[in-house]
């Protein structure tokens, strides 16, 4: 078995302590308190059952208070996935969005994050969900809009004579009340 890896030199079990009684990060404060605990003298198992998780995870939390100090034993949100697009292909998906559809050409009246998925695959050969390219077009400064539907047959210049007019809610009375009595 290969021997526990040191912890940091300038740092003592009280010194740890009191930045675990400090931090308002409860996850923080048990880890700090685990390593407390080995500075302490106490073995890695003890620091284990003090925090909780195993023998490997207080391997990982030496290793990232060795490197970063007591601020590497925050919980730290994942960067996530890389993102399938080069800048050069997100510059060719603007231009495309940009230049709007040719109905005869890309069999479209308008854009829908469908057809440019198709588009991207069959262009750069990238596939690529709806919910990854809405997300991808936001990030571009992109909204989804839609268009108000409207039938296929409608004048819009006859659209004034058929709107509904009515009086106004309220009204002037026609008659006076007399003053109420005080």
């Amino acid at each position: 078995m290969a021997p526990p890896i040191p912890l940091r030199s300038d740092y003592e079990a009280q010194v740890v302590r009191r930045l675990g009684r400090q931090s308002r990060d409860a996850a923080q404060t048990r880890r700090l308190l685990a390593l407390a605990a080995i500075y302490e003298g106490g073995s890695r198992s003890e620091a284990a059952r003090i925090g909780g998780v195993t023998l490997q995870i207080v391997r990982d939390w030496v290793i990232r208070f060795n490197a970063e100090g007591p601020d590497g034993l925050v919980d730290r949100k994942s960067s996530g996935a890389p993102s399938r697009l080069k800048p050069e292909q997100r510059k060719a998906l603007v231009g495309k969005i940009e230049a709007g559809p040719i109905p005869a050409v890309d069999g479209v009246v308008r854009w829908r994050l469908v057809d440019l998925a198709q588009w991207v695959f069959e262009e750069f050969r990238i596939s690529i969900s709806v919910q990854t390219l809405s997300r991808e077009l936001r990030a571009l400064g992109y909204r989804k809009l839609s268009a108000r539907p409207r039938h296929h047959a409608q004048n819009e210049f006859e659209l004034d004579a058929f709107k509904k007019t009515s009086l106004p809610r309220w009204q002037k009375s026609r008659r006076t009340r007399p003053p109420a009595s005080p």
